[in-house]
């Protein structure tokens, strides 16, 4: 699996979140790339996030290939659960 590309990560932040640093962070220790992307002040990437996933009000957002993960502790799950190394293609 190490061939395959890594896959597009994407995070739906607020500066200064402590939910987005420690996902981040998380994504830091592996050695994966995230875009992300600031909705502070920007509406249209607000509405974005809330049309990719429907409900969403709080950050971090996370999308690994588009596929909606959730937040913060959505995506520690997965990790404890040894299912985010598989969708990183780690």
């Amino acid at each position: 699996m190490a061939d395959d590309p890594q896959p597009k990560v994407e995070m739906y932040v607020k500066w200064g979140c402590p939910f987005c640093i420690r996902a981040k962070s998380l994504f830091d220790r592996k050695g994966v790339e995230v875009t992300e992307y600031e909705i502070a002040g920007n509406e249209e990437k607000r509405a974005e996030m809330v049309e990719r996933a429907p409900g969403s009000r709080t950050v971090p957002q996370i999308f690994i290939d588009d596929r909606a993960i959730g937040g913060s502790d959505e995506l520690a799950k997965l990790d404890s659960d040894g299912k985010l190394d598989e969708l990183l293609r780690l």
